[in-house]
């Protein structure tokens, strides 16, 4: 036998607490995030109060991405 085959390697550190609070953290933000679909049919209700005129897409979907991120942080569950 060679010495590199009897060799151990050498374990990884241990993943800090903080590290896998932040992965829970992320986690749990990802789960918690509207569905494309929710985010689509808010975004037309806003398109719609606003007498559907065009030019305000982008603006439309990310007013309806944070609100429903901000009903979720309220509630503290998916609506």
């Amino acid at each position: 036998m060679r010495m590199e085959e009897t060799t151990k390697k050498a374990k990884s550190p241990a993943k800090s607490r903080k590290n896998a609070r932040q992965k829970d953290t992320f986690v749990a933000a990802a789960m918690n995030r509207p569905s494309h679909e929710e985010i689509a049919q808010l975004a037309q209700e806003l398109w719609a109060q606003r007498g559907y005129k065009d030019g305000y897409a982008e603006q439309d979907w990310l007013r309806a991405e944070q609100e429903l991120q901000r009903r979720q942080t309220v509630v503290g569950f998916p609506t």
